[in-house]
């Protein structure tokens, strides 16, 4: 990866455009939008290397489902560039390692493994006569237009997610599934941007969403941005602002659903939704179609990340535990389906039996 760019700019100074993203293609290379160094500044990544790209996905540096998988599909098109003209089979050979490299960075994240699929077809269906430079260029028109569908499926997803708010709802969510999180716009926080369009949120309460606060960092950077009212609070004040009724409805991202609607998403929403369940408060999902996995048939098959108990024992560089203590740092839960109000898609709200509905659409 090279030298971060040095169009850095205080966060807080930061001006709404869109579309917003936090991925972009520019000369030839990928640049992402360090996210480990948010809110406190921007900084752009310049990637050259497939490497590069999956450094910045294993660090998080770009983090979310969706994002990842845009991510991941330049990082294919970096995978090929320089490779030496040697025909087919030493074409499809690059191609395997780059995306077992990739692939081998987020476990969780089917979006990831959904892309490298996606990719693998345009390559064979490309790949004959062993010209990299045609097979890169052709990768290249399809991540971009990967990018662009990501962008108007999270739109699509927020006008159907905005139809399920009333006029002055007050709405939590957990940790960051917003334009950051995606290609733009994003998924809860695109829904809630949607429904506060329509004048139906009045106020946002954003957990911190320990142990990497990507709702302190990530999510508040992002409502500020917008100007969308929000108030930030500990994981644990949910069940307080909950049993007060002073939260109307709770919608999250999601990193995979398996085909029954149980949802993995950022390890404290399994939390969230029994307290929504306890309170009758609806919980939504929002996720485009390519999060759900149709291979994994309950949320017992997905697999969870472990992440270095690093992230719990100390805070950007300072200890808070003491020396020898250890630490389990899962990265994600399973919300069960039965938990779940309704999955917002790009399609359509799903309603349970989600089996049913989840194989209808797919």
């Amino acid at each position: 990866m090279t030298k971060e760019q040095t169009d850095s700019t205080a966060a807080g100074q930061a001006v709404a455009e869109e579309p917003f993203s936090p991925i972009r293609w520019r000369e030839g290379c990928l640049e992402l939008l360090d996210q480990t160094r948010l809110p406190v500044e921007e900084t752009w990544l310049r990637c050259e290397r497939p490497e590069d790209v999956a450094d910045a996905i294993r660090r998080l540096a770009v983090r979310g489902a969706p994002a990842i998988g845009v991510a991941a599909g330049y990082g294919l098109v970096l995978g090929l560039e320089g490779f030496a003209d040697g025909g087919d089979e030493a074409l499809r050979q690059r191609f395997d390692d780059v995306a077992e490299l990739l692939g081998g960075t987020r476990p969780t994240a089917v979006n990831l493994h959904w892309a490298l699929e996606r990719g693998r077809e345009v390559f064979e269906a490309h790949v004959a006569g062993g010209d990299r430079q045609a097979v890169q260029a052709v990768l290249l028109r399809w991540a971009e237009d990967l990018h662009a569908r990501d962008l108007e499926a999270n739109r699509r997803i927020g006008e159907h997610g905005a139809a399920l708010f009333t006029e002055g709802d007050r709405v939590l969510t957990h940790c960051n599934a917003g334009a950051l999180a995606t290609a733009g716009y994003g998924t809860a926080i695109g829904v809630i941007t949607s429904a506060w369009h329509q004048g139906r949120v009045r106020q946002v309460w954003v957990d911190e969403t320990r142990p990497l606060l990507q709702g302190a960092r990530l999510t508040a950077w992002e409502l500020k941005r917008l100007g969308i009212p929000h108030r930030l609070v500990t994981d644990s004040s949910a069940g307080s602002l909950i049993s007060r009724d002073l939260v109307d409805r709770i919608v999250v991202g999601a990193d995979r659903i398996a085909a029954n609607g149980d949802t993995a998403n950022k390890i404290g929403t399994y939390v969230l939704a029994v307290l929504a369940h306890r309170h009758q408060v609806p919980f939504y999902v929002a996720a485009p179609l390519s999060t759900i996995d149709p291979r994994t048939p309950t949320g017992a098959g997905i697999p969870i990340e472990e992440r270095s108990a690093d992230e719990i024992t100390n805070v950007f560089g300072t200890r808070i535990a003491p020396e020898g203590v250890e630490a389990a740092n899962p990265a994600f839960d399973v919300t069960p389906a039965e938990l779940i109000t309704a999955i917002v898609t790009d399609v359509g709200v799903l309603r349970p039996p989600y089996t049913e509905s989840i194989a209808n659409v797919l």
